[in-house]
This record gives C-alpha cells, sequence and structure tokens, in this order.
C-alpha cells in the first residue's frame, strides 16, 4: 500500500539558477546533491525546512523517456506560464510578499484575500508558477 509521496519534479534549464532562486530567494535548503555513476543525471533535491516532501530540481533535458520536441514543447510552456508548480504556504503573505519581492522574485499577482487565503502568485527563472499562501 502506498505510504505517502516522497518526492516531486520542478523542471529547471539551469541547475545554479535553481539553486540561487530556490535556495537563494525562498530559503529552501538542498537535501540531496548527487551526480549519478558516469556524470549524465543529477538528482538534486530541496524542500522548505522542516517538510518531509522534496522537490526534485531536474533538468527538462534529463526527463526520462522524452520524444523529440517534447522538452521544447514543456519549456514553452513554462515560458507562457502553463505550469503551475504548487502551493508554499506562509503564515504572513504580505511580510512574505515585500521580503520577496526586495530579493528579485517576480510575482504574477500581489497578495490577495480570497474565501480560502490570502494569496499571491509568483513563478521561477523557468516559468514555474506558485501560489503563496496565508491560510485563513
Amino acid at each position: 500500500m502506498i505510504q505517502k509521496l516522497s518526492h516531486t519534479p520542478i523542471f529547471v534549464d539551469d541547475y545554479d539558477t535553481a539553486l540561487d532562486f530556490y535556495v537563494g530567494k525562498l530559503g529552501m535548503e538542498v537535501r540531496s546533491d548527487q551526480t549519478m555513476p558516469g556524470g549524465t543525471f543529477r538528482w538534486l533535491t530541496i524542500a522548505p525546512k522542516g517538510q518531509d516532501l522534496e522537490l526534485v530540481l531536474m533538468k527538462v533535458d534529463a526527463i526520462p523517456n522524452l520524444a523529440p520536441g517534447d522538452a521544447e514543447a514543456i519549456r514553452g510552456l513554462q515560458r507562457r506560464g502553463a505550469i503551475g508548480a504548487g502551493v508554499l504556504v506562509t503564515d504572513d503573505c504580505r511580510k512574505s510578499h515585500k521580503e520577496l519581492t526586495a530579493k528579485g522574485v517576480e510575482f504574477i499577482s500581489p497578495p490577495k484575500d480570497e474565501f480560502y487565503a490570502i494569496e499571491a502568485l509568483f513563478k521561477d527563472p523557468f516559468g514555474n508558477w506558485f501560489s503563496m499562501t496565508q491560510q485563513k
């Protein structure tokens, strides 16, 4: 029986840019950074401090079983903002918005009161977008 989800990917084009954004700007921590034998695949995972679920920073070109042209199709979807990567929870959405904006995070929409939360939307350098929410 399946017990939990332990890892999920976020597709990126450059590991250094991804680390600068997710660790340097968002404050996540690196959990694993290993290059597989042969040097063809890097296993790089991050997570918010205190969270079990790890995000795999996976280069689009390293996705297994892609047909020719699929990597560019994924990049096109990312650039158009068509891939939402998830919901990140904060205890103060407006304060986090101000802090992250000062660090250069690009917001799609500022904090707004919704029926379910206070929510702001931002995107990473690759076009993946996230909802940052303060639970009500």
